[in-house]
């Protein structure tokens, strides 16, 4: 089991990045599955937009794409977050550029742990659920 972090092209470093690999393990831990093989990949814009297209064939920009390699309850995939985007969303909703960072690797990591958010009904199930993981993450 190995929870890693990478920087592609970015200049951008998450302080204690060790601290909050530790917690996606509580996150998986907590919503009963197994941590495995899980990187986190933070990069840019113009690079997630092309594996949105690539690998999604979605032509737009996002801030977290996560692809999930599962081998039953454990959670293994790479989770790819646009550090640009995460300073736009860090902007727009007030926060701190670290606690929106940590909501998008929650994001991530909940989704690989069988969260979706394709509905409004979902999206907003995910919300409180990411909601409560960042309150836990700031004690």
């Amino acid at each position: 089991m190995k929870i890693r972090i990478f920087y592609d092209g970015v200049r951008y470093r998450l302080r204690n990045s060790q601290k909050n690999l530790k917690f996606m393990e509580k996150v998986i831990r907590k919503e009963k599955r197994i941590p495995g093989d899980l990187s986190f990949v933070i990069t840019s814009d113009d690079k997630l937009v092309l594996i949105n297209r690539e690998f999604l064939d979605h032509d737009y920009f996002t801030d977290v794409i996560a692809f999930n390699n599962n081998e039953r309850n454990i959670i293994n995939g790479e989770i790819y977050i646009s550090i640009e985007a995460v300073k736009r969303n860090a902007i727009n909703y007030k926060v701190s550029l670290k606690q929106e960072l940590q909501r998008v690797m929650i994001h991530g990591t909940l989704h690989l742990c069988g969260y979706n958010d394709k509905t409004k009904k979902q999206k907003s199930e995910m919300r409180i659920v990411e909601d409560k993981w960042l309150e836990e993450v700031r004690k």
